[in-house]
């Protein structure tokens, strides 16, 4: 009888836990993330290492203009990947993708990244480019640490790791690529395959 009240216990615990968080994350989702970051970081390389400048703060604006796209494309990427391992990884749950933990992860993530997102434009309007990759990776780590509660708890480090990260990129300008493509790519990478031998 006690065994079985254990259980049931269990259970409760269990089924409270599946109610509360989001947990159909999925490990393959920061690797491709991750990858896509590394190939992004790449081809940004080239298309600043190709410009003649004087200001290692300044871009042209054609190439600003190119490093936005390739952001923007970057973006739909990983958000692609995100949505694809997470759908498959809930159907292997057998749970529900959109659910009230969902809206409230989206809320958590929301506010942080379009603060964020408006901050960028204003760096970018007055051509403060050499600040814009510290930026991202700080309120990138805040939006994750926000939504923390919603879901696997781990991912409040790969968060700390990005504010560190965009924290340090901030006084090395000119070096801001490189912290992005770290931060944005490896950490992804090694969150994304911790994430997967541990939730699997």
């Amino acid at each position: 009888m006690k065994q079985t009240y254990s259980d049931d216990i269990a259970h409760i615990r269990e089924m409270m836990e599946k109610s509360s968080r989001f947990i159909s994350l999925s490990g393959l989702s920061g690797i491709g993330a991750g990858i896509t970051g590394l190939i992004t970081g790449g081809i940004a390389y080239y298309m600043i290492k190709s410009e003649t400048r004087t200001n290692e703060l300044y871009y042209s604006d054609e190439v600003t203009l190119q490093l936005i796209l390739l952001g923007m494309c970057s973006l739909l990427v990983a958000l692609f990947f995100g949505c694809y391992f997470t759908i498959r990884k809930s159907k292997q749950l057998g749970l529900s993708i959109w659910t009230s933990t969902t809206k409230k992860i989206l809320s958590q993530l929301a506010l942080p990244l379009l603060t964020g997102g408006i901050f960028v434009l204003a760096l970018l309007y007055y051509n403060l480019n050499g600040l814009v990759a510290g930026t991202t990776l700080i309120f990138y780590g805040l939006a994750l640490l926000n939504s923390e509660k919603y879901t696997y708890s781990d991912i409040k480090f790969l968060g700390l790791f990005e504010v560190l990260l965009g924290c340090i990129a901030l006084f090395w300008i000119g070096k801001g690529l490189l912290f992005w493509t770290f931060g944005f790519g490896v950490l992804h990478i090694v969150y994304g395959i911790i994430l997967y031998k541990k939730y699997k």
